[in-house]
């Protein structure tokens, strides 16, 4: 599991990077967001997925200055806000990617929970070429913020989440409404974080009770979207 440090206008950054495991490249490549929970082995093997599936993934630590602790509630207030110092540190990573001999030059951003938050905010305000919106917080005042133009966006929820009540259908209107390429599903019989296999230890079993957990078969179907928006638009230029 390799992890590296990268530049950031904020300082240093530590970070996992998962590389493909064929050929030398040059690949198209990803940001990972983490959750709230931060850079934790689930993150670790989001990004696994992704570069066994061809993708450079960076997941950024947005912790890593001043551990989860200190920074949760900034960094949660900036998912949902747009402004604050992670967006630098994932504008960086984004850098650092294109910036590799190994990269074609197109990135995406992914990201889950708090992440999908960041993964929707990046997709209107940064050069990313694709994003996937994993049950992200969705601002009220999206219309707004989407209005001058965003990459396309995958977006994934489940009608189970009550924190998210609305959210999914709130996006969609606003994707139609500014022309921004999307796929945006509500998913049944789920609630929040069926694509994360959290651990918690004994309060695991509460967290399902409270609708929250992985759940495969929709997981599974939530990555072939994933992946449709993602070749479509990193590994290849976009039809004119």
């Amino acid at each position: 599991m390799p992890s590296i440090r990268y530049e950031t206008p904020n300082g240093d950054l530590d970070a996992y990077l998962a590389t493909p495991p064929i050929g030398d490249g040059p690949y198209p490549a990803v940001v990972v967001i983490m959750d709230a929970l931060g850079l934790s082995n689930d993150i670790r093997r989001q990004a696994d997925r992704l570069a066994a599936a061809g993708y450079l993934a960076l997941a950024p630590d947005l912790y890593g200055r001043g551990g989860m602790r200190k920074c949760v509630i900034a960094t949660i207030r900036a998912s949902r806000s747009g402004v604050g110092p992670a967006y630098a540190d994932i504008d960086a990573a984004r850098q650092f990617l294109t910036d590799r001999a190994d990269c074609t030059g197109r990135v995406g951003i992914i990201g889950f929970c708090m992440g999908g938050g960041f993964a929707l905010l990046s997709a209107m305000q940064l050069p990313f070429d694709a994003s996937s919106v994993n049950y992200g917080s969705v601002p009220e005042n999206i219309d707004d913020r989407i209005a001058g133009g965003a990459c396309p966006i995958v977006g994934s929820f489940g009608k189970r989440d009550r924190v998210l009540r609305g959210h999914a259908q709130r996006l969609e209107a606003a994707c139609t409404k500014a022309g921004v390429v999307h796929d945006i599903v509500e998913y049944d019989g789920v609630g929040h974080s069926f694509l994360n296999r959290i651990n918690v230890g004994p309060l695991t079993p509460l967290l399902r009770v409270t609708g929250f957990g992985y759940d495969h078969e929709v997981a599974e179907q939530a990555w072939s979207r994933i992946f449709a928006i993602f070749d479509r638009y990193l590994r290849q230029a976009p039809a004119s």
